[in-house]
């Protein structure tokens, strides 16, 4: 399947940074920077942030699977980590399980932590953005099968980042979707938040007539800018946002 190779990475790489990747486990990071500040260095920095970052939140959910496995809000307990934190307070906005904001959680840490050093950053993780920019993007939008897939993108603007950028697909990857949404697609300037909705206006796509209920229930939640919701030719998008033709190499 097409998710496997991770192909869809090619819809939001910027030609004016420099891309690499960053596996830790299950994590597997696209990362792109100011030319003039990668170096392998920075790679092994952002490895061991990475791992720092995965080592709290690994021990609580082993020592408290539930919060690991639950679908729906849950609470963490006294002690747990800030991330633990971080994630069930996004998730019970959304109202969903804290797992389903771990990607964007990780990709919005690991992109605080790179605009120290780079004032252009861009993480991807699994489909969830961070982006901080100081000129304008497209970012595109991979929906699987749909005819809209790679045909469209986000135009953002330097002023609109720090911005997270977060898709759900019940068609494409290997995350978990009770939908059968190609792509939902939420913006927030919280990557967490971002990723939590994400999920949840996924779960409510079944059909191509379930796309502008969906993207209105995203946009309900506090914190959450902007939302595209695709199923197959249908396409739902409010809030605060600019879609643009993607233009690809071939097309030029």
């Amino acid at each position: 399947m097409e998710y496997l190779k991770r192909t869809y990475r090619t819809s939001f790489r910027q030609d004016d940074l420099v891309h690499f990747q960053v596996v830790v486990r299950q994590t597997d990071l696209d990362i792109g920077v100011r030319r003039e500040r990668f170096s392998p260095e920075l790679v092994s920095w952002v490895k061991n942030v990475l791992q720092e970052l995965r080592e709290p939140l690994e021990r609580y959910t082993q020592e408290y699977p539930a919060f690991l496995h639950s679908l729906v809000p849950y609470d963490p307990l006294s002690g747990a980590p800030p991330i633990a934190i971080e994630l069930a307070q996004a998730a019970r906005l959304a109202g969903v399980g804290p797992m389903a904001a771990v990607a964007g959680a990780f990709a919005q840490h690991i992109g605080r932590a790179l605009a120290r050093r780079s004032k252009d950053v861009i993480v991807e993780n699994g489909g969830d953005i961070y982006l901080r920019s100081t000129r304008q993007r497209r970012i595109g939008i991979f929906a699987g099968g749909s005819p809209l897939s790679n045909r469209i993108a986000l135009e953002i603007k330097p002023e609109e980042t720090p911005l997270g950028i977060c898709t759900s697909s019940g068609t494409v990857g290997p995350s978990l979707s009770l939908g059968r949404a190609d792509a939902a697609v939420i913006l927030s300037p919280s990557a967490s938040l971002a990723d939590a909705v994400a999920t949840a206006a996924g779960n409510m796509v079944q059909n191509s007539g379930d796309v502008q209920q969906a993207a209105e229930f995203a946009l309900a939640v506090k914190g959450i800018t902007g939302a595209v919701i695709i199923k197959n030719d249908r396409m739902a998008a409010c809030g605060k946002l600019k879609l643009v033709p993607l233009v690809t190499d071939s097309q030029q």
